[in-house]
């Protein structure tokens, strides 16, 4: 085993199944019967490297800046993703290639801004409930900050395991699919930036 960074890691226990119990019931959670924890692995380090780091695969975003972009202006971008069993699924992202912790502070001033506009703009949508947004970023350092639209009533898919839900769920017709791009789209345009056209359904 690698040497272990910190304390927090030397507590873990590595190889090891932890029990499903704190999970399986909860009136949140998508799963029931018998489950099983996979065993806990060993801390890769140093950790791999993402795509856009330096020496890492090519940054997603910055090799073909315009794939499924929906709407932008001069500094964000947002893009729409098929193939989701949630109402509508995207990611928002600088269009210049930066890290969370390197946003110059006038582009750090607009993200809450957006973050508003974005998830105002989905909830325009009629089976929409709520939007809720969260960073992971792990897979590409070109910093995305995701947004999941829970549907209307849905209440047992609140919360944390939303994302595993997108996964569970029908996908969304494809032709239903941009007709909510192309409402999202025309909302974000009529504060600002453009709405890109998108081919049409075959």
């Amino acid at each position: 085993m690698t040497e272990l960074p910190s304390q927090y890691h030397r507590n873990l226990p590595y190889g090891e199944r932890m029990s499903a119990d704190e999970l399986i019931g909860d009136s949140l959670f998508p799963f029931e019967g018998d489950l099983q924890v996979v065993p806990l692995a060993d801390p890769e380090l140093p950790e791999p490297l993402r795509a856009g780091e330096p020496g890492g695969k090519p940054c997603y975003t910055c090799t073909d800046p315009d794939k499924f972009v929906i709407w932008r202006d001069d500094q964000w971008h947002l893009k729409a993703f098929e193939n989701h069993g949630l109402p509508f699924v995207a990611v928002l992202e600088p269009r210049e290639h930066y890290r969370l912790d390197n946003l110059p502070p006038e582009l750090t001033a607009t993200l809450g801004v957006m973050i508003q506009r974005v998830a105002g703009a989905i909830g325009r949508i009629d089976a929409v409930g709520r939007t809720h947004f969260s960073r992971w970023g792990d897979g590409s350092e070109h910093f995305h900050l995701w947004f999941l639209a829970r549907p209307l009533g849905q209440m047992q898919l609140r919360g944390a395991m939303l994302a595993l839900w997108d996964d569970l769920l029908p996908n969304v017709p494809s032709e239903q699919h941009q007709e909510h791009v192309r409402l999202v789209a025309a909302a974000l345009a009529e504060d600002g930036g453009e709405a890109v056209d998108l081919p049409a359904t075959e």
